[in-house]
């Protein structure tokens, strides 16, 4: 499923148009990116929860050359599922 697919089933679902549908969508994935940067976590009860994480600088390996190259530290973003959501994929409900 793409955007415009979930647009269309969020639309569907609410009954609302699609353009509204648009308009929730792109809020919640807005406040979902602000709440993360800032280094909160969004949490959603029996869906999951989005944090921010941090990967330490390695040293990696450039898989061309073998030459040894230095990766930056830098923030990751996470999503752990929540239980109802796990099960639901793993045919539990």
């Amino acid at each position: 499923m793409n955007k415009e697919q979930l647009i269309d089933k969020l639309a569907g679902d609410a009954k609302i148009t699609k353009v509204a549908a648009r308009a929730v969508l792109a809020s919640f994935i807005e406040a979902v990116k602000k709440t993360v940067k800032k280094g909160d976590r969004l949490g959603l009860v029996g869906f999951g929860t989005f944090s921010s994480g941090k990967r330490k600088a390695r040293t990696g390996r450039n898989p061309q050359t073998g030459k040894a190259i230095k990766i930056a530290a830098k923030k990751t973003v996470k999503f752990k599922a929540g239980k109802e959501f796990s099960d639901f994929v793993n045919g539990k409900k």
